[in-house]
């Protein structure tokens, strides 16, 4: 069963979350967040600490002084506008600084229940070598799979094309031979 590798038990903590995963995993991210969730539970503590302190708790995930002020400002415009709740509208979430479509699909589909495509490295691989979509833009990837994956299947799809390049259609190695789905990639090296 494909879900997200991120832990996490609300739409904020996922939130804080997939904004430490950027240039990082998510088995680093995964050792960082049980204190950090700990120590901010509400929007309003992660507003209330200084950059530096916040900044000290995430950072060994990499680029922490970036993150931790993305993290108040998101914060601070989720108190400001949505009155301390994480929005479940895609139109909302992009509207908050440092999330983009990527990030907003995944709160809005492991969250919120609300399908999207989370377009991340691996699925912009696998979308090409699967002859999915032709385009380099994550966005215009997400459209072309939209056209092509029920509405409804759009997380799981995403959590499942994540799996894979993982696991077997990795960037540099590809495991052809023990691909399940070699038989229907036009990349396949079988």
């Amino acid at each position: 069963d494909s879900k997200t590798a991120l832990n996490y038990t609300n739409a904020l903590e996922l939130l804080i979350a997939t904004i430490l995963s950027a240039q990082c995993t998510d088995e680093r991210v995964n050792k960082v967040t049980p204190e950090l969730f700990k120590k901010y539970p509400a929007p309003q503590h992660y507003v209330d600490v200084s950059l530096e302190e916040l900044g000290g708790d995430i950072r060994s995930t990499g680029f922490f002084n970036n993150k931790a002020k993305s993290i108040q400002k998101c914060c601070r415009e989720i108190i400001d506008r949505f009155g301390g709740k994480v929005p479940n509208i895609l139109e909302d979430l992009v509207s908050l600084p440092g999330i983009g479509r990527k990030t907003a699909n995944v709160i809005l589909g492991n969250a919120f229940g609300v399908p999207g495509i989370v377009v991340d490295t691996h699925v912009k691989r696998l979308a090409g070598r699967l002859a999915l979509s032709d385009k380099k833009d994550p966005d215009k990837i997400e459209m072309d799979l939209n056209k092509i994956v029920p509405q409804e299947e759009w997380t799981h799809f995403s959590h499942l094309l994540i799996d894979h390049g993982r696991k077997t259609c990795q960037a540099r190695k590809t495991l052809c031979a023990q691909c399940p789905i070699s038989h229907l990639c036009p990349s396949s090296e079988v």
